[in-house]
C-alpha cells in the first residue's frame, strides 16, 4: 500500500492568542507543523501540507519542511478557507499510486509515529476508515438551550477522537465529493465517511496526541517534550 499524509495547516488558531497561523506557532523553538510532519515523514511515502492561503505562505512552508522530510517526499499547496476545503485541495494533488491516506491535524504536534503506524496497519488489514480515540474520563452532561441538564450521558460508550485518521483513498475522495459535503461543518473526516454509511474502525489513541488549542496546551506540550528528552 502506497501511503500519503495530508496535513491541513491553514487555520488561524485564535484561541491560542495573538500571532500567526497556529501551525507555525513555536513549540520548543520549532513550529508545531515541523513536529507533526517529522513524525509522519517517518511512516508514510509522501506528505502533503495545505498551507495558509496568504500570498507566499506555501513557499515559506515548503522551505521550512524540505529539510524535515526531503523535497521528493513533500508537496505543499495553498489551503482553503475551511479545514474541509484544505483537505480537498490536498487530495487533488495526490499521485495516482497512493491508496492509503492519513489526515492529521498540525495542531496535534506530538502524536507519536507509532500511532500513525497502528492506523495504517488497520487500513492494511482491510478497514475503509480508521480513527484513534481515547475513552472519555470526565462525566458528560447533555444540556438544553437554557443550559439546564437534560441527562447524564453514559461515558462508557463515548470516545474522544484524535488524528491521524486513516482512509482508503477512494473512500475519502468519495466522502469529500458527496453531495452537500462542502456545506457541512464536519469536525473530522471520519464524520464525512459516516454519512456514506461505511463503518469507521476505532483503534487505541495516545495521551500524547492531544490538540494544542490554548496557551496551557503549549505548556503541556513543552513538558511532554522535556519528558521525552529525559527518557532518551
Amino acid at each position: 500500500m502506497r501511503t500519503a499524509a495530508v496535513v491541513p495547516a491553514a487555520g488561524r488558531g485564535e484561541r491560542l492568542g495573538p500571532g500567526g497561523p497556529k501551525a507555525l506557532r513555536l513549540l520548543a523553538g520549532e513550529p508545531l507543523l515541523v513536529h507533526a510532519v517529522r513524525a509522519l515523514g517517518s511512516v508514510v511515502d509522501l506528505v502533503v501540507v495545505a498551507a495558509p492561503p496568504a500570498p507566499g505562505a506555501a513557499e515559506e512552508v515548503d522551505a521550512l519542511l524540505r529539510p524535515v522530510v526531503g523535497p521528493a517526499r513533500l508537496v505543499v499547496v495553498a489551503g482553503g478557507g475551511t479545514r474541509q476545503e484544505s483537505v480537498r485541495l490536498a487530495l487533488a494533488v495526490l499521485p495516482a499510486e497512493v491508496t492509503g491516506v492519513l489526515v492529521h491535524d498540525a495542531a496535534r504536534p506530538l502524536a507519536p509515529a507509532g500511532l500513525a503506524r497502528s492506523v495504517l496497519a488497520a487500513l492494511d488489514g482491510g478497514a475503509d476508515a480508521v480513527i484513534p480515540a481515547l475513552p472519555v474520563t470526565d462525566t458528560v452532561k447533555l444540556v438544553d438551550a437554557a443550559e439546564r441538564v437534560v441527562q447524564t450521558v453514559d461515558r462508557s460508550v463515548l470516545r474522544a477522537v484524535q488524528t491521524p485518521q486513516g482512509f482508503r483513498r477512494d473512500v475519502l475522495a468519495q466522502a469529500h465529493g458527496a453531495p452537500g459535503a462542502d456545506r457541512l461543518e464536519a469536525t473530522d473526516d471520519a464524520g464525512l465517511v459516516e454519512r456514506l454509511g461505511l463503518p469507521v474502525l476505532v483503534v487505541p489513541g495516545s495521551e500524547e496526541a492531544f490538540k494544542v488549542t490554548r496557551p496551557l496546551d503549549l505548556a503541556l506540550a513543552e513538558a511532554v517534550l522535556a519528558a521525552r528528552a529525559g527518557r532518551s
